[in-house]
């Protein structure tokens, strides 16, 4: 049986007792001929509060004349977008994780009230894209996912910087490393236009996840936000949305257990982000796709680094496209028997045909082979132990530093923690503890890039560890564990710990454990109660009322499962 592009939108559109909804619909436009046409959603991230997605609303006119030329009619709408990097250190960053399930409840309500045929989701910073994967997850309609691009570097001093480095520099200005004019002046330059920051940070890794996920067009992420070639890129991609639905492939035709594999191995491969192995367990669940913290972590186990990416490299994301981009480094993972050649993109062709297409730039120094890896092992290592029973997360991309033992220092919100690091109350050996944090207890889950910048800026990284329920941006660096499970607002044992008990991080061991006993943390359990609720109304409290554990993805679900 033939599919019918317009397997939803007939019910719009079509008969006699449609007339009304094409009278409002022709009042927006539309013609006749517009409607009898497939309708594609043009779900966009614009938003003017971030360099990140402020290149999407030109982006979104070229997505349109491209489903136009194609043969099918787009309807735009907008969602949400939140900046990790401005609301960082503030409360306000408690709403960016809580973001990535507005944007998928927001684009999945659209896309279901108005029956689109399709959808092509404009993303931009963290949030947008996995928001947007889960939603194509629940819509299963043909799906595209198309990033906006990396911004280009900065010039300061003589050197290429991002905004990585201007978290750095404010706690190299309060140690006295840096002058009150030169963070001024490296503040000036770091973000020079539009695009996300361009380290391998999570917006690029979430870019490049969603290209091996088979969500996103091979090698349409890497194109900077500000090339003119973007333009193209967002045009083929209104063409690509149409082929797509005229093939009748939907999400559930691609996302299984191998796509998420090549998923996570290239976030890994790639020195990426954290945050991938929250928001892959949450697009799987959506997916309907098994897959556990402990899946993770076999894959990372024997992943190599292949690719020399700040924050743990040299390279920013605008190097690793003018090297060969993410069809070399799938060519390179395939050549090292790490991927599954066979897994299905949205150009209809297989990860194994894309990767054939690499163009790999003569002495190009971005993009290693599995053989001879930037880094041998390392990338993302889920840890457990007496204190992270439910995993934990850590990157130790470009770190050589494999064990820690020192005394908990007890901070029960970020900002406390930002005020002992800036006046110096932190001491080397010091284990940092950020508690209540968590999805929960944040509620929101923040970023601690803050406060892990400061102690880098300081000169601390070397003898510092950090430990939180809360998260890490993709530009943290240094040892650092962040999504401890269960999270303190649930009584798991971050809650439980006290000023100076002992902790160890073993990363070759993998585990993260307190040196008290199990008949003390239970006594211990036993004299915690619950804090009260941080908002008791609004959106903050659905979401911490609803949420689950980060070692699920921190997904919300309906309240009685």
């Amino acid at each position: 049986m033939t599919f019918d592009p317009k397997h939803r939108s007939r019910t719009i559109t079509d008969g006699r007792d449609r007339a009304p909804a094409r009278a409002m619909l022709k009042g927006t436009g539309f013609s006749d001929e517009d409607l009898r046409k497939p309708i594609i959603g043009v779900a966009n991230t614009w938003i003017e509060t971030m360099p990140c997605n402020l290149n999407l609303r030109r982006l979104a006119e070229k997505v349109k004349q491209g489903i136009r030329e194609a043969g099918a009619t787009p309807q735009e709408f907008c969602t949400v977008a939140i900046s990790d990097g401005v609301t960082m250190g503030t409360e306000g960053m408690k709403t960016s994780l809580v973001s990535r399930e507005v944007i998928a409840d927001s684009i999945e309500l659209v896309g279901r009230g108005h029956m689109f045929d399709a959808v092509i989701c404009l993303v931009g910073c963290d949030k947008t894209a996995p928001g947007a994967a889960m939603a194509l997850a629940r819509l299963d309609v043909p799906g595209i996912i198309l990033y906006g691009g990396s911004i280009a570097p900065g010039r300061f001093q003589g050197r290429d910087v991002t905004v990585q480095d201007v978290f750095e520099a404010v706690g190299a200005n309060a140690a006295g490393k840096m002058s009150d004019e030169d963070l001024l002046d490296l503040e000036n330059h770091a973000c020079p236009g539009a695009g996300a920051c361009g380290g391998q940070f999570t917006a690029n890794t979430m870019a490049i996840v969603m290209e091996f996920l088979g969500l996103s067009l091979m090698g349409s992420s890497g194109v900077p936000a500000v090339d003119p070639k973007r333009d193209d890129v967002g045009r083929l991609a209104g063409h690509a949305i149409v082929k797509l639905l005229n093939s009748g492939v939907k999400p559930s035709d691609i996302l299984n257990r191998n796509s998420f594999e090549n998923a996570f191995r290239g976030a890994v491969a790639t020195g990426g982000s954290t945050n991938a192995v929250l928001h892959l367990l949450a697009i799987a669940r959506e997916a309907g796709v098994p897959l556990s913290i402990g899946d993770l972590n076999n894959i990372s186990i024997d992943t190599p680094i292949i690719t020399n990416l700040v924050p743990g490299g040299k390279y920013v994301a605008v190097d690793l496209h003018n090297a060969g981009g993410t069809r070399l480094v799938a060519k390179n993972l395939l050549e090292g028997g790490l991927f599954h050649g066979d897994a299905l993109t949205p150009s209809g062709k297989t990860i194994a045909e894309e990767a054939a297409l690499a163009v790999e730039t003569e002495g190009q120094q971005v993009v290693h082979t599995t053989d001879q890896p930037f880094k041998k092992n390392g990338g993302l290592i889920i840890l457990h132990g007496n204190l992270a029973p439910d995993g934990a997360v850590i990157k130790v991309a470009g770190y050589e530093r494999m064990l820690h033992t020192g005394p908990a220092r007890i901070f029960n919100r970020e900002e406390d923690a930002m005020d002992a690091v800036t006046h110096r109350r932190i001491l080397p050996g010091d284990v940092v503890v950020i508690r209540y944090e968590g999805p929960k207890g944040g509620p929101g889950m923040r970023e601690m890039l803050g406060v892990t910048a400061a102690i880098m800026g300081q000169g601390l990284g070397a003898d510092v560890t950090l430990i939180t329920d809360g998260r890490f941006s993709g530009a943290t660096r240094g040892l650092c564990v962040g999504h401890i499970a269960p999270e303190a607002a649930h009584g798991g044992p971050i809650a439980l710990i006290e000023e100076g008990d002992i902790i160890t991080l073993d990363i070759e061991a993998h585990t993260l454990n307190v040196a008290i006993t199990d008949e003390e943390m239970e006594r211990r359990h036993k004299l915690w109660s619950a804090p009260s609720p941080r908002y008791e109304t609004g959106v903050l409290a659905k979401y911490a009322a609803t949420v689950s554990s980060s070692s699920e993805g921190a997904i919300t679900r309906p309240v009685w499962k």
